[in-house]
């Protein structure tokens, strides 16, 4: 991942400032980004910093990536894992870091489920399908100790705010969904059964890692430079206003998706742990 940094600011450096203006977004509906981009768009931060945003809101990850690739947006939030694959089937992508949150494997209040191999004979149901990065580094630690969650457990792949239905329904056993999918249900009296940053410190990670990150094209990050300076200067910001105002968070309570201070409080202190 460092030398994906490496890169961009190696052509920062080199490339000549081109400002583009209008900067297309690709952007998932029920994801950060998207609070982070409403926070931007209500502070004028993308005009101050004279950019045209022009966002495409998508109902997955998935869909962020095929516009990615395609062409149809300059610039979405992905995976590293992702981009690592896209990178070594040639695709000329660069990955600057947004966010270290992870999600969790969600269970019941009374669940005796408490590690990964009490996943076998289970259903597990996966947000953001076969390649999300939790559910393949799960995958790998799970091997380490001899299980195949793909044969030994039940797998239900979905949507995040489907699955997160299903938990709550107890049509499931466990869930494995993004942080803040994790923090809803958290409110609504599960508990984390598996940690994916715990995963990770397992798999060797000595520290937080960037999972996600702001993915783009390296020819047209050579022709945007300036455009991505500015963009980047305007996320900073919106993650500042974010930490420090419990008011923007009310604002966003609707877009977020939760009823009740108890449960925005949950969203808001886990966003200022993993996040900021």
């Amino acid at each position: 991942m460092s030398r994906f940094l490496l890169t961009l600011f190696l052509l920062a450096a080199a490339a000549p400032a081109i400002a583009g203006e209008a900067l297309r977004i690709g952007v998932q509906t029920t994801g950060t980004f998207a609070w982070q981009l409403d926070v931007i768009r209500r502070h004028g931060l993308a005009s101050r910093a004279g950019l045209d945003l022009k966002i495409s809101e998508y109902a997955s990850p998935d869909a962020g990536k095929l516009a990615l690739n395609s062409g149809s947006v300059d610039l979405a939030v992905v995976d590293w894992l992702w981009v690592a694959r896209a990178r070594a089937l040639g695709a000329k992508l660069l990955f600057y870091p947004y966010s270290s949150a992870v999600g969790s494997i969600m269970v019941k209040s009374d669940s005796p489920l408490r590690k990964i191999g009490d996943l076998k004979g289970r259903i597990l149901a996966v947000a953001g399908g076969p390649l999300d990065k939790s559910w393949l580094l799960l995958q790998a630690l799970a091997r380490r100790s001899g299980v195949d969650l793909k044969t030994q457990a039940r797998i239900v792949y979905g949507a995040p705010p489907l699955l997160q239905q299903k938990a709550l329904q107890g049509e499931t056993d466990a869930t494995l969904t993004f942080w803040n999918f994790c923090a809803d249900l958290e409110a609504n009296g599960m508990k984390r059964a598996v940690s994916m940053a715990n995963v990770m410190k397992s798999l060797g990670a000595r520290g937080p890692v960037a999972m996600v990150g702001y993915v783009f094209n390296r020819g047209w990050a050579q022709r945007n430079v300036a455009s991505l300076d500015r963009f980047f200067a305007a996320t900073r910001k919106a993650k500042e206003i974010l930490a420090q105002s419990p008011d923007e968070w009310q604002r966003l309570a609707p877009r977020i998706g939760v009823s009740g201070a108890a449960a925005l409080d949950v969203y808001r202190q886990r966003y200022l742990v993993i996040v900021v």
